[in-house]
């Protein structure tokens, strides 16, 4: 399956793309080539990306600006997710801040930043224990009822806080650190494969020794003319029909490597393969 649909009448295609690295370093202030970013965005567009995941906090506010820079009017079908919740008090520096009013305050500036009307996915960046959790959700609910979001997701949650959430809001997504080598987000996934939500694995593509020159994931990329990260992010995709991969990059180049790797199919020996080769290095 290469799409998924997100809420009942969002259908994108399973390979999406993340903004958080169209930013400096410490994901602080402007890329140092705006141009090429500017580039990447339009060319993921023109490859067949139509799920760009970006934040508030990405700049902060650069990200958005970018994304409206580069795309806007957007083109029929593009589904653009945001997130607010996370305070940016400098380079590498991320504060979580769920205060509802905060909370709304954050989607009104993204709606301006993009210029859109309505934000498709609108997802809480983090669930700040200083509020209570429906105080947060519901903020978002109103949000939702005045039309300003469509659908509402999560990020780093787990099977507990989710079961929670559905009781003040239809969850539509879940965003999670979730890798080849790094699945302590199992359970949720396997929660929401079953019910149908969409998965949105953050850093998809770590690896570590899993692509060293001698490892798993050389010896069966080579058996595909394909590279490690290709192979990493063809894992995710067989891993769960509601993973929804969001590989980032700066470049032009290297966005093309990652779109590649849609057409990769796995074996299921391959599949088990680098699945216990990924449990037995996390």
């Amino acid at each position: 399956m290469t799409t998924f649909t997100i809420g009942g009448d969002l259908t994108v295609n399973r390979l999406g793309f993340g903004a958080m690295r169209l930013t400096g370093k410490g994901v602080w202030g402007p890329p140092a080539d705006p141009d090429e970013c500017i580039r990447v965005l339009q060319r993921a567009v023109a490859l067949g990306v139509n799920l760009i995941d970006t934040a508030d906090s990405y700049g902060p506010y650069v990200s958005e600006r970018l994304i409206r820079k580069a795309l806007h009017p957007y083109p029929e079908g593009l589904v653009i997710a945001t997130k607010a919740g996370l305070l940016r008090t400098g380079p590498d520096e991320w504060p979580v801040l769920g205060y509802p009013a905060y909370l709304r305050q954050q989607c009104e500036m993204s709606l301006r930043r993009l210029r859109v009307d309505t934000i498709d996915l609108f997802q809480l960046h983090r669930i700040d224990d200083k509020f209570p959790a429906e105080d947060q959700i519901g903020e978002l609910v109103k949000l939702q009822q005045e039309g300003k979001i469509r659908h509402i997701g999560l990020s780093e949650v787990n099977v507990d806080q989710l079961e929670a959430a559905t009781k003040t809001a239809a969850i539509v997504s879940v965003q999670n650190m979730y890798n080849l080598s790094m699945r302590g987000s199992e359970p949720l996934l396997d929660k929401v494969t079953d019910e149908g939500i969409a998965f949105i694995p953050w850093f998809p593509l770590a690896a570590g020794p899993l692509a060293a020159a001698d490892g798993p994931l050389q010896r069966i990329a080579a058996d595909h003319d394909a590279t490690p990260s290709q192979l990493a992010l063809a894992w995710l995709l067989k891993r769960s029909p509601v993973m929804l991969p969001i590989p980032g990059t700066s470049k032009v180049a290297h966005l093309e490597e990652n779109v590649a790797a849609a057409d990769i199919e796995l074996s299921d020996d391959e599949f088990e393969t680098l699945s216990k080769a990924g449990s037995a290095s996390g």
